[in-house]
């Protein structure tokens, strides 16, 4: 009986311990709160949870490039797109990269890529327009807002971010052209109606009058 007591007692022990180093083998794999983490291992982390995560490729891509580490910077925006080919964020990081590595050709040549994919409408023009200027790439900038405007004419984004454009580089005159044209299109623009006036431009809210809906005169 005793025997029998004592390796009960012992294969109970084994089972507990065996629980115990289970437990704490998940501990270490699930390693430390997010919280604990820096930004580049919980971006990491996220990865390793779901690879194709473009966001989080994307981001670490740009934490590679704060470091100074271009090439793998590229791998992450590269991996990003892969998974999400619109991702302009991401395009606009690669061709930023080629431009900090001085391959001048090869980044007109990817950029020109992108902006010709982007002509499918002014929307995504004035997305990757947008990536662009973050990047400080205004002279692709220019040519995806230049190209919005003539896939939607009528829309005042693309000349509202133009007058932005212009109003960066000093030139007063063409940011006022497109900040006016942007007005016209729609005049309850309180950001484009108060660069105006700072321009010296008067500026009003249109007028309903009695005639907006009248017949037309036989």
């Amino acid at each position: 009986m005793t025997r029998t007591v004592t390796i009960l007692s012992m294969v109970l022990a084994l089972i507990f311990v065996g629980c115990e180093s289970s437990s704490k083998t998940r501990d270490v794999a699930d390693g430390p709160p997010d919280s604990e983490l820096s930004q580049k291992e919980q971006l990491i982390r996220q990865i390793d949870q779901r690879y194709e995560n473009p966001e989080a490729h994307y981001q670490l891509g740009k934490l590679f490039y704060a470091e100074g580490k271009l090439d793998k910077a590229d791998f992450e925006y590269r991996v990003a797109l892969g998974f999400n080919p619109v991702h302009y964020r991401a395009q606009a990081g690669v061709v930023k990269v080629a431009s900090e590595q001085e391959q001048v050709e090869r980044a007109q040549i990817i950029a020109e890529l992108y902006i010709s994919q982007a002509a499918v409408s002014a929307p995504a023009s004035v997305r990757l327009g947008k990536a662009f200027q973050s990047e400080g790439l205004g002279e692709y900038a220019l040519s995806c807002y230049y190209q919005a405007t003539g896939l939607k004419p009528k829309s005042p984004e693309p000349y509202k971010l133009l007058g932005y454009y212009y109003l960066g580089e000093n030139d007063q005159v063409r940011a006022e052209e497109n900040f006016r044209r942007s007005f016209e299109l729609d005049p309850y623009q309180s950001d484009v109606s108060g660069e105006l006036g700072r321009m010296g431009v008067i500026v009003g809210l249109p007028r309903k009058t009695d005639t907006v809906n009248a017949p037309e005169s036989q």
